[in-house]
């Protein structure tokens, strides 16, 4: 058996796409969808422009909640990376945990005191 490694990954964006919920053979609650990323980083020192598509996947719990969430919504995303299938390697986020960020300043209630 292999050694357990780090896999973890955390994510900021808008859902893009939704799927249906569907239920896995053995009746577990399953959502698929892709949740777009745009921001600005800096690497070497240079500010750079970033944006992507990632594949999302929710289980459980977690496919009721975001089966009931507006396509549009900013979230944040937690989880771990995997390969869509044996065929395809293109990673896909399973997801551990959501934070909704409307309403907020990414994550951070806004202040009504002026």
């Amino acid at each position: 058996m292999q050694e357990q490694g780090r896999n973890s990954f955390q994510i900021d964006g808008v859902l893009s796409e939704l799927g249906a919920l569907r239920y896995s053979p053995g009746g577990v609650p399953v959502m698929s969808g892709r949740i777009e990323h745009r921001s600005r980083q800096v690497e070497a020192g240079v500010p750079r422009e970033v944006g992507l598509e990632l594949s999302v996947v929710a289980v459980g719990d977690k496919a009721k909640l975001l089966a009931a969430v507006r396509l549009g919504s900013s979230v944040r995303l937690a989880g771990f990376l995997a390969a869509r299938s044996l065929k395809s390697r293109a990673p896909v986020l399973h997801i551990d945990t959501i934070e909704f960020l409307e309403g907020t300043n990414h994550g951070i209630q806004a202040s009504s005191e002026a």
